[in-house]
């Protein structure tokens, strides 16, 4: 069986401070289009919800508008732009680079947690 949903109308809608998640849920994919506003922060916006110290979702992304930056729990670091694809395991907090919305797109299927209270 073939499925197809539009990231126009998504199953849901998770909003947090300076940005949301929209999301698709087709079987074996949970898709996320992730909208972070220019000083959206993880350990800002989506901590006090998630309420664990650092990301703990697993992200298979891809960057299509603006610029995140990326720090794991050990220190190591990247930035993603426009065009890159990137993987980020859990233990992680983000940021937005710069004036410009960030938009990503993630395949992970962490989109079923993301920005969700703990045993929500």
């Amino acid at each position: 069986m073939i499925e197809v949903k539009s990231i126009d109308k998504p199953d849901e809608r998770r909003d947090f401070p300076m940005g949301h998640l929209e999301v698709c849920n087709l079987t074996g994919l949970t898709f996320g289009v992730a909208t972070f506003e220019p000083g959206w922060r993880w350990s800002a916006s989506v901590k006090p919800i998630a309420g664990t110290e650092s990301c703990e979702v697993h992200h298979n992304g891809f960057v299509a508008k603006g610029r995140l930056r990326i720090r794991m729990d050990d220190g190591t670091e990247a930035e993603i732009g426009p065009g890159e694809v990137f993987v980020a395991p859990p233990g992680h907090d983000a940021w937005v680079v710069g004036d410009e919305p960030a938009i990503v797109f993630d395949f992970a299927g962490g989109a079923a947690e993301y920005a969700k209270a703990k045993g929500a």
